[in-house]
């Protein structure tokens, strides 16, 4: 996808502000950022139970092996051959429904305290928060709704005949480059982006992995709430404990300065 708006604007006033009266945006990733743990395989299992999830992986377990250490387009490829072997032909709308149970059981044990409290710092002074992520919409919505956020971008599956789930993706898995550029999108719908550059939103960004390297080199304020520190994708930009603990909430600017970096699937 083509995106002709860059996000990071020229303000220069502390992070906490809106930056001379323009709005604020706080993007959070969900997998590791504002839980503790990976959710999708957590949710496969609740879907399809352990055994054939099991089973799924000893099958792919050397694409997998493969994904985990070079990233990109293996990651993409990998987790959707996962998706089509176990929710191909499962009805969205059982989906669905289950997707919110898994949603309320999964914050409730693995919500992260200090990123909740960040992402409540973020809705007291009155920003825009939106999730964004590559683990399924179909939970992370509901996630989203339960944590009283205003928007959610994250990986979306294909409906085919029927309704029922094809196990593919519905365009593409939301990670990496596509993150930034599914933001751009969900900003410009909500009104929040215009053609003027004086005039786009300052953004905060929140990951933990390089998966979310390229959201994070486009922010405004990029922060690092990853737990690996200096072993971790993200280490030059701000951690977490840092920005949250300086008053106003400023960590510095996470800047664009090296980009291309492969990403994970997240």
């Amino acid at each position: 996808m083509r995106v002709a708006v860059a996000l990071r604007s020229a303000d220069t006033t502390a992070a906490g502000g809106s930056g001379r009266g323009r709005q604020t945006v706080a993007a959070f990733d969900f997998d590791g950022t504002l839980t503790d743990i990976g959710s999708t395989f957590p949710f496969l299992i609740s879907l399809r139970g352990l055994l054939p999830v099991v089973g799924t992986v000893v099958r792919l377990s050397p694409a997998l092996l493969r994904a985990a250490l070079v990233g990109g387009t293996a990651a993409d490829e990998v987790k959707e051959k996962v998706f089509h072997r176990l929710l191909g032909g499962m009805p969205v709308e059982e989906v669905d429904r289950r997707s919110v149970t898994f949603a309320r059981r999964h914050l409730a044990r693995h919500l992260r305290d200090d990123t909740r409290r960040r992402l409540e710092w973020h809705r007291r002074q009155g920003h825009y928060i939106v999730i964004v992520s590559a683990s399924p919409e179909c939970y992370v919505s509901p996630a989203g709704a339960q944590l009283g956020v205003d928007g959610v971008v994250a990986t979306r599956l294909a409906v085919g005949g029927g309704g029922l789930l094809t196990g593919g993706y519905e365009g593409k898995n939301c990670r990496g480059a596509e993150k930034y550029a599914r933001l751009i999108v969900h900003l410009r719908s909500a009104g929040l982006l215009s053609g003027s550059a004086g005039e786009q939103p300052v953004l905060w960004a929140y990951g933990n992995s390089r998966g979310d390297l390229r959201l994070l080199n486009a922010a405004d304020h990029g922060v690092d709430a990853g737990r690996l520190g200096p072993l971790g994708r993200l280490r030059r930009f701000p951690r977490l404990s840092q920005v949250a603990g300086t008053p106003g909430g400023s960590g510095g600017r996470g800047s664009g300065r090296r980009g291309g970096d492969p990403d994970h699937v997240a």
